[in-house]
């Protein structure tokens, strides 16, 4: 049985394999190798006697055939017998030589199938390869490769049968006419040779040791002669290539002599080939085994073969190398090889030649040449060690080469040359200081490309440098003496900045070694040698490049570092003091990024440094010898001008700490002369250094400083025909501004006390006097506004200087008005949409400082000031979101300003004049369209009135008489759209509750408990939701009404009205809010005017589309309703239909109140009930039926009714009429099915339809039971009664809310279940299937309502079910499908005897409805089976466990069915079903994947569920497979494709003994059958499900 089914098998198979679909294809030949698995010789017979009795199979099939046998037979060669494979190798031969044309697919699969049989039984194979393989004739090309394949794949089994095969073959290479099979012979010469190379580097290991290479040197020679002579002049590229491909491995089996007679033809005839091919790594491969033969026999002949090759691999290496070409990478590596050959035997020749190609500049040749020589350098070491010097000074023209590809090549060379001891010879110091250079390269270079041609960006060039320079300082012992010190030089130089980080992080790292040598010895020896630094060279350099310490990599923590390694040769007292204040220094550079350090606290820590080191030092001299270097090294910065400010700085503290005022003197005249003044970060740092000089030499500076304005240096720029030259006048401003600025910061600086004195008399008189200019007698101010800045900036740090000064207050200031008009005068000057420049902020502030200084200003002088500063900001807009930057932090810098400025005003008129005189000034900016506006006035405004308030001295009791006013400004302004605006509003309406308990007579310490409730209500107010929003404004205006005097209380609504129209629709509703709020409060007082309001309100709903006007006006409406009650409900009544929005949202008002509610609700019901709901009337006299139209009174309460109860809050009212509206409304709803509305309203319903709200889906019975549960004896006693109605609407409604009402338990607490059983089940028999189908649901009902009244009704409720499932409406009842729904609620429910009887039958009944065609049915029957098999867990009879191994099939293939709730349906029925089976592993399977929202991989899970099924009950195989054939024509694809799974994975897990079971010639055929199907997934199913039947062969 075995043989001949394992055949039947493959046939059908191997009958399929010409499938058009790939996938099945696949498949097919998966399931072959799945039967070789289990049968490998049945097998691959099958596959044999396939392809011997199918001669015209396409080649393509033919191929998939022989590829299935390479897989069975690679995995199971060892247990394949002798005749078998005898078989397949003339199979595999036959196929392979078939048709002389070359099928390469085809033929290659047969000659692997050979060669994986050749593994093992290399003798047969090769008694067949060499019958085809006869002298004398050509054999098909693939016999030779098959061979050439074999001696590689069995090197030792083959290599013995190479001597016969090529004294075969050599015959053959003159008669091979066609390059294809000259290409052929050529690769298996080409394997031959290598497996022979392999075979004698591993004698140890071979069968036969004695083999030698001679064995093969004469064929191997003979082959060469007609490879090289004859076929390596072809035409054709492939056989060229071919032919040098197997010259290398073929060299080193010619004999010594021949190889070496044959050289001076073989390397010009290889070398040859580079002109003719663009793929040239196959040759360059060769050349490298061709000159390593050469090399290996000592030929004497490569000397003078040498320059040409030399020249050829030359020419290749300078190929451009492109990273995406891996040939072209595998060129160049097997070049290098050839030169390091080269290199070994002729390092002479090899640098003859390679050297003077330095000296061109093509940068090709020049790039391929440093890569030859980087290489030689590494790897013929002890070859090139004698050349080191001559090698050295042939590098002098590629270090000037600007190229960055040269470049980087130059630093590899350099690299290797440091490794290999180079850097120590003469010239090697040029070597280290490229190397510097290249570190020191800007990002920016790699933008300079020369046109035409890509580059490597320039810092690819950088970063290989910087890797070198640390490498070499710290893994190259030897190179640590030419390092150090010769690196120091290259600190100070400017064009070395770049690499100042690499070079300290060396230096450091050589300094520490040196140090750990000889600890106690000086680093640097000076001994003569002038091209090193000095130290005070290195410290102020170091020192300045740490300014910016994250350039460069961070050079500032590199430079420290150095620093503090080379403190004793700076200065021997520094060591200790160094060791702790720079660890702090970079503990802070660590602690921060180049984002988040503060530039200026920076620039302090290091000037604190300097003047600590300074005074550590203490040393006159070496603090003047200090400054001097400083002075000598400002013009180096001049590219880098925040270094220069610094710098600067640094001068001024060291001329600080020098007692010698010549010198301090002698250096200040020299920094104003030789400053570059057209700079701005200069003539500010200038102006720093004579600030910080200041400190200790203020008479020496300002002396300096009056010195250069009288000098003819300052003079020479401003003689009376310079003013008429543009260019000159900024030349002038910039002169005077630097000065101006000096005085400036020499009065901020200098001793308070010292400053005073000179204020006036010295310091503004020249500040003026460089402002201003006399021409011919009359005074000319500049407008230039760098000057104008200048002057601003130092006025105010004049000003500054003069207020902290401990004597201001008994200074008389007697230039104050002068000054204050200056300023004003830039202030006006300033655009006022834009700001650009710091002018109006340094103004403000010296206004501030003024202000305050006696004498006092004049009110209109204040006034202006407030005016004018106001204007010049308030209106700037703001930077737009995330353009911040610079210009939002000079804004708030301003901001401040004006803050300081306004508050200094009202200190000096501390009354409620001054008060109102500043929100005078603010009002306008306060009630802005624009936000920004805003926001900026009442931040003004909250600052003022806190400080108003915490200066506040009451010395009588006077009213507050702006309270109400005020109030009603800010007020509203708590809800405004911007967050910051809503908060100082609060903060200004607590001042001002705070201001009146002030002028009542409350001390300033007194806090009330109801103002201090705003508190809160302002931290809610950053974010909050509009809800919380008005809520905290209620409170708001709570508050208000709560402090507020009477008097003030009509002042503040009619403020409140007027900012109802705000343009911030946010403030207009809290308006509304305040102003409902307050009615309430104190309407008592205006209850003569609620009329007037309520006209008002009418014709603001008319005027308005707002919604908060419209719930001010809702709110309004409820106070009037609940005084006038009937004249307002009938007013609204009398609305036209259909109601308005508004309209509709005032009927909700009126359910705000539950008394209210009541009175309006119970109005509401008799006016609906008082008339008929409708009319009857023909439109045509021939009508069949007349038409009904809806009365409009009932129909406007209906819609009143709907408005009121919508609103929550009627709830306690609607919940009192329950009854009467229930039932009124429900019979309602019947009566308008077919009702048309009035003619009148037609058209407006028309227009309103497509805005019309979407349907909702109701469910009063559940509400009502759950929520009105003791009313329900008067609705059922009101519609019990239309059950028997004419109108099949009203039966249906009745007993649709009768049903439903089961499902509650209410109706057993009420005792109403007997009776609304009886009247359900009197309705079986209703002629309308819709009451039938709905009788059942409520019956069903029942087991959710009141699950222990289940039992007691359980005959009738399952007779009812079964009688429902046999109703007569059709194949596809509605009525049969609600009996299955309502039987799977009550199963679990219903008493086991009484289930027991129907429990067969209702299994039988359904399992029908599994494979039914409507979704709905299908689900609906498989959920009702799991419940079937839920409800008899540990009580399942043998009979109905019949029905559920019946149940298994369908619902496991059922899983795959297209719609998902079956699925789910199978998903949990098979869950039920698993307890019943008895089986925990299989139940245990269900459980695990079936779970509901699981994804489910069906495969695995089925591989387990079979496996378990076959395990416990193998008897069921014969059972579920018949089963499962009725699938296999299921008209779903997925389930046709899950019916062949499920029986393969039952065949998978069965035993073999159970294949009786099985009808095999039915099942087989049935697959054979499937693999014809449409469906590609059916038939790759069935090919698998075909590979699995060989269990049971």
């Amino acid at each position: 049985m075995s043989e001949p089914y394992v055949k039947k098998l493959s046939t059908i198979l191997l009958d399929s394999v010409t499938d058009k679909d790939p996938l099945v294809q696949e498949q097919v030949c998966s399931a072959l190798c799945a039967l070789g698995e289990s049968q490998p010789e049945e097998t691959l017979s099958a596959c044999e006697e396939h392809l011997r009795q199918h001669e015209k199979l396409a080649h393509p099939y033919r191929t998939m055939v022989l590829r299935a046998m390479e897989t069975i037979v690679s995995n199971h060669i060892s247990e394949l017998g002798k005749d078998v494979t005898r078989a397949i190798i003339l199979l595999a031969s036959s196929e392979m030589t078939k048709v002389k044309d070359l099928v390469s697919d085809w033929q290659q699969a047969a000659s692997s199938v050979l060669v994986a049989v050749g593994k093992r039984f290399v003798g047969m194979v090769m008694e067949e390869m060499l019958g085809k393989f006869q002298p004398g004739v050509l054999p098909h090309c693939f016999v030779v490769q098959t061979l050439a394949n074999l001696s590689v794949f069995n090197v030792f089994g083959m290599v013995p049968f190479l001597t016969s095969v090529l004294s075969t073959m050599l015959p053959m290479l003159g008669m091979a006419k066609h390059d294809s099979m000259r290409v052929v012979f050529c690769c298996a010469l080409q394997r031959f040779s290598e497996s022979t190379l392999e075979y004698l580097a591993n004698l140890d290991q071979a069968p036969d040791p004695t083999v030698r290479k001679d064995t093969f040197a004469s064929d191997i020679s003979s082959a060469y002669d007609t490879l090289f002579h004859h076929w390596l002049q072809s035409r054709e590229a492939k056989l060229r290539l071919a032919v040098v491909e197997a010259l290398g491995p073929m060299s080193h089996l010619l004999p010594s002599e021949k190889l070496e007679e044959q050289l001076p033809k073989l390397l010009p005839g290889v070398l040859a080939l580079y002109k003719k091919h663009a793929e040239t790594s196959h040759v360059s491969k060769s050349l490298g085994q061709i000159l390593e033969a050469a090399v290996s026999v000592g030929s004497r002949t490569l000397e003078v073969q040498l320059d040409s090759l030399l020249a050829a691999l030359h020419a290749q290496i300078c190929v451009p190398v492109e990273t995406s070409s891996p040939l072209v990478t595998s060129n160049q590596k097997e070049v290098l090889r050839c030169f390091t050959v080269l290199a070994c035997c002729s390092p002479e020749r090899l640098l003859a030649f390679l050297l003077p190609k330095l000296d061109t500049s093509n940068e090709r040749t020049r790039v391929g040449t440093l890569q030859v020589l980087r290489h030689i350098i590494n790897s013929a070491a002890a070859q090139m060690e004698a050349k080191k010097p001559f090698i050295l000074s042939s590098m002098r023209l590629p270090l000037l080469d600007p190229n960055s590809k040269v470049k980087r090549a130059v630093v590899q060379v350099i690299s290797a040359m440091a490794h290999h001891g180079y850097l120590e010879q003469p010239g090697g110091e040029a070597m280290l200081e490229y190397i510097v250079q290249q570190c020191a390269l800007p990002p920016e270079a790699q933008h300079q490309k020369p046109s035409g041609e890509e580059e490597p960006p320039a810092d690819s060039v950088r970063d290989i440098s910087v890797s070198t320079l640390y490498l070499v300082s710290t893994t190259v012992d030897r190179m640590s003496d030419v390092l150090w010190p010769h690196l120091l030089q290259f600190l100070t130089p400017v064009r070395f900045t770049g690499a100042l980080t690499p070079l300290c992080r060396s230096l450091v790292h050589l300094a520490q070694k040196r140090q750990e040598a000889a600890a106690e010895a000086p680093l640097i020896q000076y001994d003569g040698n002038v091209t090193l630094p000095s130290p005070y060279a290195i410290a102020t350099r170091l020192l300045t490049v740490s300014s910016s310490p994250y350039l460069g990599g961070g050079r500032g923590a590199a430079s420290l570092c150095l620093l503090n390694v080379l403190h004793r040769d700076i200065h021997p007292s520094l060591g200790q003091r160094w060791a702790t204040t720079i660890a702090l220094l970079l503990e802070h550079l660590e602690e921060h990024t180049a984002k988040t350090l503060s530039q200026k606290e920076w620039e302090e820590k290091l000037l604190v440094f300097l003047r600590d080191s300074l005074a550590v030092v203490s040393d006159n001299t070496w603090i003047c010898q200090l400054s001097l270097e400083m002075c000598k090294q400002l013009p180096c910065y001049n590219g880098t001008p925040q270094e220069k400010n610094f710098l600067y700085k640094c001068v001024g503290t060291t001329l600080g700490a020098a007692s010698s005022k010549d010198v301090v003197r002698k250096l200040l005249q020299e920094l104003l002369e030789t400053a570059r003044y057209q700079e701005e970060a200069e003539r500010e740092g200038l102006a720093c250094c004579f600030g910080i000089c200041a400190i200790s030499h203020l008479d020496d500076t300002l002396a300096q400083l009056e010195d250069f304005v009288r000098s003819d240096v300052f003079r020479k720029s401003i003689g009376i025909f310079n003013l008429f030259k543009d260019r000159s006048d900024n030349d002038v401003d910039r002169v005077k501004g630097t000065l101006i600025l000096c005085y400036g910061h020499v009065a901020a600086q200098a001793p308070r006390e010292l400053v005073l004195a000179r204020a006036e008399s010295d310091i503004l008189r020249n500040m003026f006097q460089c402002f201003s200019t006399k021409v011919l007698g009359i005074k000319v101010e500049t407008k230039d506004p760098g000057l104008q800045l200048c002057l601003v900036q130092s006025v105010c740090m004049v000003c500054q200087a003069i207020c902290s000064s401990a004597q201001a207050g008994s200074f008389h200031f007697t230039r104050k008005a002068e000054l204050v008009a200056q300023m004003m005068d830039f202030i006006k000057a300033e655009p006022p949409d834009s700001l650009r420049t710091p002018i109006r902020k340094k103004a403000m502030l010296a206004c501030t400082h003024l202000v305050s200084l006696e004498p006092e200003l004049e009110e209109q002088v204040q006034s202006d000031i407030i005016h004018s500063c106001l204007h010049s900001i308030m209106a700037v807009p703001p930077e737009p979101e995330g353009e911040g930057g610079p210009q939002e932090f000079l804004y708030l810098d301003t901001m401040h300003a004006l803050e300081d400025l306004l508050r200094s005003i009202l200190r000096r008129n501390m009354t409620p004049q001054g008060l109102q005189l500043m929100v005078e000034h603010l009002s306008p900016w306060i009630k802005s369209p624009r936000g920004y506006e805003r926001v900026r006035a009442l931040g003004l405004s909250a600052c003022l009135l806190q400080f108003f308030l915490e200066h506040l001295h009451v010395s009588a009791l006077v009213p507050f008489h702006n309270l109400g006013l005020l109030v009603g400004l800010f007020s509203p302004r708590c809800a405004d759209l911007w967050p910051a605006t809503r908060q100082e509003a609060v903060s200004c309406v607590y001042s001002l509750l705070y201001l009146q308990l002030g002028y009542e007579g409350f001390s300033r310490d007194y806090r009330d408990d109801v103002a201090e409730r705003l508190l809160p209500l302002k931290d809610g107010l950053v974010h909050p939701d509009p809800a919380i929003l008005f809520h905290a404004c209620h409170s708001i205006a709570q508050i208000i009404a709560k402090r507020l005097p009477p008097d003030q209380l009509i002042n503040l609504l009619l403020t409140l009205f007027e900012s109802l129209g705000d343009p911030d629709k946010n403030c207009s509703r809290a308006a509304t809010v305040m102003i409902n709020c307050l009615l309430k409060e104190r309407g008592s007082m205006l209850l003569e005017k609620v009329p007037e309001i309520m006209s008002v309100l009418r014709s603001r709903l008319q005027e308005t589309r707002e919604e908060h006007v419209l719930q001010s006006a809702q709110h309004s409406v409820y106070v009037l309703a609940s005084q006038h009650c009937v004249a307002v409900v009938t007013s609204l009544l009398g609305s036209p239909l259909p109601f308005d929005s508004h309209t509709c949202s005032l009927w909700r008002a009126l359910a705000v109140e539950p008394g209210l509610s009541a009175q309006v609700l119970g109005l509401l019901l008799e006016k609906m009930s008082r008339d008929v709901p409708f009319k009857e009337s023909r439109a045509f006299l021939l009508s069949s039926a007349p038409d009904r139209v809806a009365t409009l009174l009932p129909l406007a309460a209906t819609c009143a009714l709907h408005e009121v109860m919508s609103a929550p809050a009627s709830g306690p009212a609607v919940t009192e009429l329950y009854p009467q509206l229930f039932a009124g409304l429900l019979l309602r709803v019947s009566c308008t099915v077919g009702v048309q509305l009035p003619r009148n309203l037609q058209a407006k319903e028309r227009r309103a339809s497509s805005s019309a709200l979407a349907s909702r889906t109701l469910d009063p019975c559940s509400a009502m039971a759950k929520f009105a549960g003791p009313r329900l004896p008067l609705v059922m006693k009101a519609l019990l009664g239309a059950q028997s109605s004419v109108y099949e609407a009203q039966r249906v409604t009745s007993t649709a809310f009768l049903a439903e009402l089961l499902t509650s338990n209410v109706v057993n607490d009420l005792m109403l279940l007997e009776s609304l059983l009886d009247n359900l089940a009197a309705r079986q028999k209703d002629p309308c299937a819709s009451v039938r189908r709905l009788v059942l649901r409520g019956l069903a009902n029942l087991a959710s309502g009141s699950p222990d009244k289940v039992r007691a009704h359980g005959p009738q409720l399952l007779t009812a079910m079964i009688s429902g499932l046999d109703d007569g409406d059709g194949p596809h009842s509605l009525v049969a499908l609600e009996a299955m729904a309502g039987l799977a609620k009550l199963l679990g429910l219903v008493e086991p005897e009484d289930l027991r009887a129907v429990l067969l039958h209702t299994a039988i009944r359904i399992r029908p409805f599994f494979d039914s065609e409507k979704m709905e049915f299908r689900s609906v029957s498989i959920r009702l089976f799991g419940h079937l098999n839920k409800a008899c867990h540990g009580a399942c009879e043998d009979v109905f466990l019949e029905q559920v191994v019946g149940g298994l099939v369908p619902l496991l293939l059922h899983l795959r069915d297209p719609q998902a709730s079956v699925a789910a349906a199978c998903r949990f029925a098979l869950r039920m079903c698993g307890p019943n089976l008895e089986c925990e592993e299989l139940a245990d399977v269900f459980q695990k994947h079936l779970q509901d929202g699981r994804g489910l991989h069906f495969g695995e899970f089925l591989n387990a569920a079979c496996k378990h099924l076959m395990c416990y009950f193998p008897d069921l195989l014969g059972r579920l497979v018949s089963t499962s054939l009725f699938y296999f024509k299921s008209s779903w694809e997925d389930v046709r494709a899950a019916a062949p799974m499920l029986t393969g994975f039952l065949v998978l897990h069965v035993e073999p003994q159970q294949q009786s079971q099985v009808d095999l010639e039915q099942l087989t055929a049935a697959l054979q059958l499937l693999l014809k199907d449409p469906a590609p997934k059916v038939r790759v199913k069935a090919a698998e499900t075909l590979g699995r039947l060989v269990k049971f062969a």
